[in-house]
């Protein structure tokens, strides 16, 4: 275990006891954890042109250092000219020590560059513990040369958490460094 990344390593060493002090856990297994960071990314345009969707595959892999998978439509939208089984996005699923890697390079050199960047909202929980993050413009991510960027694009990040509620799922991204808004 010595490539540990260095949040999963905060994690095991701080976090678990942090987190079971603040909600008052009696078991270790009780604490929330990170289970998977999932990036999606929704190309409309593609119907048009079907390149787009390579371009957003090769932008996800490289952000992310795991090849992403293109999704294809699920029903027939006759207004947007949209097929069933037609490719129009693309997303990829981190687990594991790669999910803490990316997460470290998102809070420490990703959203930082974000202009006017004041934190992340805090209103992005569903209910059930886990957060969606929406990011404007895939170019804040260091991995991505400008110069070859094609169409400036946006994309979602779902923090996946064992947490039963929101408050234990914020405080868990808290502690990870996931630097919320003050309000």
């Amino acid at each position: 275990m010595e490539n540990m990344p260095r949040l999963k390593k905060d994690y095991n060493d701080r976090i678990i006891s942090a987190l079971t002090e603040e909600f008052g856990y009696k078991n270790v297994m009780q604490v929330p954890k990170l289970e998977k960071i999932v990036i999606s990314k929704g190309v409309g345009a593609a119907i048009a042109d079907k390149k787009l969707i390579e371009y957003a595959v090769d932008e996800l892999t490289q952000i992310t250092g795991q090849r992403a998978v293109s999704t294809i439509s699920k029903k027939d939208i006759a207004t947007f000219k949209l097929r069933k089984g037609m490719p129009i996005g693309a997303k990829v699923t981190l687990r594991k020590n790669r999910m803490y890697e990316f997460l470290d390079r998102l809070v420490t050199a990703s959203l930082p560059r974000v202009r006017d960047f004041k934190g992340v909202k805090a209103t992005g929980f569903d209910g059930r513990g886990n957060y969606n993050l929406g990011i404007t413009e895939q170019i804040i991510f260091p991995e991505i040369n400008i110069d070859k960027v094609n169409k400036i694009g946006g994309m979602d990040i779902t923090f996946v958490t064992t947490a039963s509620t929101d408050k234990e799922a914020k405080s868990l991204l808290h502690e990870l460094g996931v630097p919320f808004k003050k309000n």
